[in-house]
């Protein structure tokens, strides 16, 4: 069985303001292409279709076209994301099955496989915690809890298929992955992270939810986002997982590249040697993120860069000699800070007091409700 495992479309999400559909449109034609080309049997998608819950037309509309254009070559499986809306997302999806559209966004189907040549599909939809924990009578709220409990009736269904390839389909963060700044953080409602071992025994583990593509055990992989959506991500080689599979092997996993629009870069320096200096001339046609370190902040900096660097986007200022403390951007100092703990640092600014127990978990309690509503829409 012939796979390609893709992830983390974001239709409809921009790029510092920057239009990414035309972009997202050529990435589908790229996908179409492969399949075509590779012969492959099932095409994955392992969630954040969209980028919001509510979705922009253009984007519904694009989602639909790429769809049509896949089931006409081979089998879909597409399960939600955390941006996704899954009542919106699983609209149709029994009447999709019967053209090889298979869309997963109920938790209580994830025992039930699609069942594509030698091989067993699960799609584990995003899991929230807190609306998995009852009806599945999990002792504690967490993902690593809920992915377990997914995991179990797998492994119950597979068992009593015999020699069959399973493949599972995860939208989840794993431990040890490499995060980088543009996914949305899912520690509210328990902890975020499960172990990779959570997927042992099965065939191929296809995950979302992480931009980067990396292995994170045997078999287990994030193909990453089609784009990038963060300057986070320059580094990143973006494409799709061509993967074979059969009963009793490793799966064979091979790379495929994506097309690249406009690469994104990060450039620092004084606003003269960027002017100036050849050794730039790469990064003439790339959106940029340029800080600049003059002892003084340059006046009219932007529409002075944007003459050599058209597509700049962003621009910071570090100047030399300051701290490192001062240097380290928004994102930087609230990555491995929970929502929680910004607003409580907000309420300290406001209030000139830390947040008492029963203000946190007020503050607990109105980010369940954000994330419990949202997950329904």
């Amino acid at each position: 069985m012939r796979l390609l495992h893709t992830s983390d479309w974001h239709l409809g999400r921009s790029f510092h303001r920057e239009d990414l559909l035309g972009a997202q449109a050529a990435y589908v034609d790229h996908l179409v292409e492969t399949v075509r080309a590779e012969n492959v049997d099932c095409v994955l998608i392992s969630g954040d279709v969209y980028d919001r819950a509510l979705p922009a037309v253009d984007a519904v509309r694009l989602c639909n076209e790429a769809l049509v254009r896949l089931a006409e070559l081979t089998r879909v499986v597409l399960i939600a994301g955390n941006h996704d809306s899954s009542r919106r997302l699983g609209f149709g999806s029994e009447l999709m099955n019967a053209s090889g559209v298979h869309v997963r966004t109920d938790p209580a189907t994830v025992g039930e496989p699609i069942l594509i040549e030698d091989g067993a599909i699960y799609g584990i939809p995003y899991l929230e915690p807190e609306l998995v924990r009852h009806p599945w009578e999990l002792d504690e709220r967490s993902h690593s809890a809920a992915l377990t409990e997914a995991m179990r009736r797998v492994r119950a269904d597979a068992e009593r298929r015999g020699d069959l390839a399973t493949v599972v389909l995860s939208h989840s963060f794993v431990t040890g992955g490499e995060a980088s700044d543009s996914e949305r953080d899912i520690s509210v409602g328990g902890a975020a992270n499960v172990p990779a071992s959570v997927f042992e025994g099965v065939g191929y583990t296809a995950l979302g939810h992480l931009h980067g593509k990396q292995e994170m055990a045997g078999g287990v992989w994030y193909s990453g986002s089609p784009l990038a959506y963060s300057f986070s991500e320059e580094k990143q080689r973006k494409g799709s997982l061509l993967v074979d599979v059969r009963p009793g092997a490793a799966p064979s996993v091979e790379f495929v590249e994506a097309p690249v629009p406009r690469r994104v870069s990060r450039v620092r320096g004084r606003i003269d040697d960027l002017l100036t200096d050849p050794s730039y001339d790469k990064y003439e046609d790339r959106w940029l993120q340029v800080t600049l370190t003059d002892p003084e902040r340059p006046s009219a900096a932007m529409e002075r860069l944007r003459r050599r660097f058209p597509h700049a986007l962003v621009l910071g200022f570090e100047p030399d000699g300051a701290s490192s403390a001062s240097r380290r951007t928004w994102s930087e100092r609230v990555q491995e800070r929970s929502e929680l703990d910004i607003a409580g640092d907000f309420v300290t600014e406001v209030s000139q007091a830390a947040p008492t127990g029963a203000e946190r978990d007020l503050l607990n309690e109105a980010f369940e409700c954000c994330r419990q509503k949202e997950a329904l829409t």
